[in-house]
C-alpha cells in the first residue's frame, strides 16, 4: 500500500542498461533522483524508485 508520503518514480531504461553491477545501479539511481529534491529513495522495484517524500 502506498501511503501519503510515498511516491513511485519510473526510472529511465538507460539506468538499467548502463549499470554493470548493483553498486553502479545505486549510484545512477541516486544521481537521477537529484532532480526530485524532497524524495528519499527507499528501494528500487520493477524499474521504479519507491521514495519517501519530505513534506
Amino acid at each position: 500500500m502506498i501511503g501519503n508520503n510515498i511516491a513511485k518514480v519510473r526510472l529511465p531504461n538507460w539506468i538499467f542498461e548502463q549499470a554493470q553491477d548493483k553498486e553502479q545501479l545505486k549510484q545512477l539511481v541516486l544521481q537521477y533522483m537529484q532532480r526530485y529534491p524532497n524524495y528519499t529513495v527507499k528501494q528500487v522495484k520493477n524499474k521504479f524508485a519507491i521514495c519517501e517524500i519530505a513534506r
